[in-house]
């Protein structure tokens, strides 16, 4: 079956925007941790992060930390992910897992081609299980089996996979992922994961993206040549986080 990305946020740092403010004023004050946590509690932290993310003193962002899962991926995709080494990944096992009847991603390009050329894909991809199956069988079903038999397995593929990172390599991320020159289903989820941690800490999050959000693209003469189109994503994202905010604001007073 076919699979398109699907990305949540189901864990993250309680109170996210004042743990960073916590940890950041600490480095300069001396009053007692209790003191300081109930005044940082008390107040509006947006400027103070603003200001925080300007000098670059980005440490502090770093106790921030954002817990996604992740499905309707491909293994390919996999493989891009885990390059980013400040995180922490759990994948569903294609060796204690059987996948002979596997889901899996199309790539835009071969949609774009037309149904006949999908009908062609989904083809292979029944073949492939189908050769899966046998080599399953052959090899005895279970765990041994799956093991070997997997490496007949495309990288078209699902996988669903757990991520964690903190806040600072998330925005790392984001300037790279997001970027329209990054590999398309990355991009994708990458443009997902930045729409939800906006709903919960849109002051760590406003400014982030790719490069160009901030000023000429770091890509040079490799450039989209699209600016106008990515700071208009990215202003839809923010609105729609402010008005989710909203509607959870007016929700909670009703109670």
């Amino acid at each position: 079956m076919q699979v398109t990305p699907k990305v949540s946020l189901i864990r993250y740092t309680a109170d996210p925007e004042a743990t960073v403010a916590l940890a950041a004023k600490l480095c300069y004050s001396d009053r007692e941790l209790p003191d300081l946590a109930e005044n940082i509690l008390a107040n509006d932290n947006s400027a103070f992060i603003a200001r925080l993310t300007e000098m670059g003193h980005l440490s502090p962002i770093e106790h921030a930390s954002f817990t996604f899962s992740v499905e309707g991926v491909s293994r390919a995709f996999l493989a891009q992910i885990t390059r980013h080494r400040i995180a922490s990944f759990s994948v569903r096992s294609q060796r204690y897992v059987s996948e002979d009847s596997f889901n899996y991603v199309v790539p835009p390009a071969i949609e774009d081609l037309g149904a006949a050329a999908v009908a062609r894909y989904v083809g292979q991809m029944d073949t492939i299980m189908d050769w899966y199956r046998d080599w399953q069988s052959a090899l005895g079903r279970g765990e041994k089996s799956n093991e070997d038999a997997r490496f007949i397995l495309p990288n078209a593929c699902e996988t669903k996979m757990i991520v964690t990172m903190n806040a600072r390599e998330l925005m790392h991320f984001f300037e790279l992922r997001c970027c329209n020159r990054a590999q398309w289903e990355i991009r994708s989820v990458a443009w997902l994961m930045l729409a939800e941690v906006l709903k919960v800490a849109p002051n760590l999050f406003k400014d982030c993206g790719p490069g160009c959000l901030r000023g000429g693209c770091p890509e040079g003469v490799k450039s989209c040549g699209k600016r106008d189109e990515v700071i208009a994503k990215k202003q839809a994202l923010v609105d729609a986080a402010e008005k989710c905010a909203k509607a959870c604001a007016k929700k909670a007073n009703k109670k």
